[in-house]
């Protein structure tokens, strides 16, 4: 018996060790594959890190542009308000007889005149050329006068605004026949 246990114990030495071996083989291979999935789930989060901040710094950029839109829109909303009082400072000078009253409107019209340039806003001046249904108004329709062509702007009776491109006030015009 002491031969079969001698037996029984060396062949339960080396079963032992095995898994012993086993597992220290499988230890470095099963960090490795952790330390990959590690790995491959930073880059998944950079990634995703990555895109949300682009998301949002177009988010910012966006409502800013936005906002100096709405700003500007404002500013211009307001300037449009006082359109009719220049219409009315125009007919103002064009009427006065008294050479001082009329110096003094006047000043104050290139005092408006100087707030449109700040604005960027400037009058459209149609006369001579021909009908921009985009830029002016039709009120009336005459005839033509010697050398005058058909669809060509004669005169202007109302000013209109534009401001880079978008027109604010739509000129009012008398066009030919």
């Amino acid at each position: 018996m002491t031969k079969k246990k001698e037996t029984e114990t060396a062949q339960e030495t080396p079963a032992a060790e095995e898994p012993a071996e086993i597992s220290a083989q499988t230890e470095p291979e099963a960090a490795q594959q952790q330390l990959e999935e590690a790995r491959a789930q930073a880059e998944d989060f950079k990634r995703k890190w990555y895109s949300v901040s682009a998301e949002y710094e177009n988010y910012r950029r966006r409502t800013a542009n936005q906002n100096a839109q709405r700003y500007a829109e404002g500013r211009a909303d307001v300037v449009c308000k006082l359109f009719p009082i220049a219409d009315n400072l125009d007919r103002a000078v064009k009427s006065c007889a008294e050479e001082k009253t009329k110096q003094g409107i006047e000043m104050v019209i290139k005092a408006f005149e100087k707030i449109l340039e700040e604005e960027k806003i400037v009058a459209i001046q149609p006369v001579g050329e021909q009908f921009d249904a985009e830029k002016c108004e039709a009120i009336m329709a005459v005839e033509p006068r010697e050398g005058e062509s058909s669809g060509t702007v004669r005169e202007v009776y109302l000013k209109g605004y534009e401001q880079n491109g978008k027109v604010l006030r739509f000129a009012q015009v008398v066009v030919v026949k």
